[in-house]
């Protein structure tokens, strides 16, 4: 049941959980929760587990909608190196989110990448996704392997980039892009790196030089990168989660959740919520999260929400709702 304690939280702040499938008392609690937050734009879903098979399929569903349905879809993991998880998308949960994608009917689906700085088609092949996609039937583009008509340059107005950046061609031609990102830092500038982040990956390798040697515009160049698609889904794996070093290794800390949006500046900030739950550095921990310049140039852009006020949280039973009450306040005060 909703007390009285967790209503006030939420209202006062904007930010909700929702008991999915509850009580009529359950669904007039939310309804009011609803009208107490007026700016809300985007839902993200939270499931507190160690499955990935279970979490995936409960995250998805939780959000309440079908994004994939008929489509072609084009999945974009996270296969920067070919590093254990969460220094990658842990196989498991690539399978698990084809499987369900296919449940939802998705019309196709085809894995994107682009790694770096090792050879994409070496990391592909340590992490066993040529075998994989093979036994799930379903396609595999390496975007370091596209001609140079596969790329598109892309020159956002009021850029950090000097004169734009190359695009992988399918990301722009894909009309349902999925993506799946995982929980950590990045001690080579980004401070952070999960979903904003992970579309370094959609950009040519030859890019990365003018990135990696912009430390000061590297976080806003980041963000910026984000302007060329919007995801239909994405799905955070955050089961265990690097707390310093990163991208690749570093210290761990398990926070046993997965969580689920459309939304890329909703899904940063929970995931740093998440962050400052477990305990982190401190460059996540002594930053406000929407003073973070990933996300505050994020929403300079007009790339999804602009506060926490605007964020609702669902889950559905009571582990993953007492966790969503505890990042409430995190998100709230920064």
């Amino acid at each position: 049941m909703i007390t009285r304690r967790q209503f006030m939280i939420a209202a006062a702040g904007g930010i909700v959980w929702v008991v999915a499938g509850g009580s009529g008392e359950r669904a007039a609690m939310a309804k009011q929760l609803n009208v107490a937050q007026k700016g809300r734009k985007t839902k993200v879903s939270l499931v507190k587990t160690s499955d990935r098979e279970s979490g995936t399929k409960k995250a998805v569903e939780l959000l309440g909608m079908n994004p994939v349905k008929g489509k072609d879809v084009l999945l974009k993991p996270n296969f920067n190196t070919a590093d254990p998880f969460p220094g990658s998308t842990h196989n498991d949960t690539l399978t698990h989110l084809i499987l369900q994608l296919k449940n939802m009917g998705a019309k196709s689906i085809t894995i994107g990448e682009r790694s770096g700085p090792p050879d994409t088609a070496s990391v592909l092949k340590q992490k066993r996704i040529y075998d994989l996609s093979k036994k799930l039937g379903v396609g595999l583009i390496n975007f370091e392997e596209l001609p140079p008509n596969g790329w598109i340059r892309v020159k956002p107005e009021k850029s950090h980039w000097r004169d734009g950046f190359d695009v992988a061609k399918p990301i722009l031609d894909s009309k349902c892009v999925v993506t799946t990102c995982c929980l950590k830092t990045h001690k080579y500038g980004g401070v952070f790196t999960m979903s904003l982040k992970l579309s370094v990956g959609i950009t040519h390798k030859r890019d990365m030089g003018e990135l990696h040697t912009s430390f000061f515009s590297m976080r806003k160049m980041i963000a910026e990168i984000n302007q060329v698609y919007t995801p239909s889904l994405i799905l955070l794996d955050g089961i265990e989660a690097f707390v310093d070093g990163g991208p690749m290794e570093g210290p761990k800390k398990r926070g046993n959740v997965m969580i689920a949006g459309t939304d890329r500046i909703a899904i940063d900030a929970v995931g740093l919520a998440i962050l400052k739950e477990l305990g982190s550095n401190k460059h996540i921990m002594g930053k406000k999260i929407f003073e973070q310049e990933q996300i505050a140039r994020a929403i300079e852009l007009g790339l999804g929400i602009t506060g926490p006020q605007e964020i609702e949280i669902i889950a559905d039973d009571s582990e993953s709702k007492k966790y969503v009450e505890r990042l409430a306040g995190i998100l709230l005060n920064g």
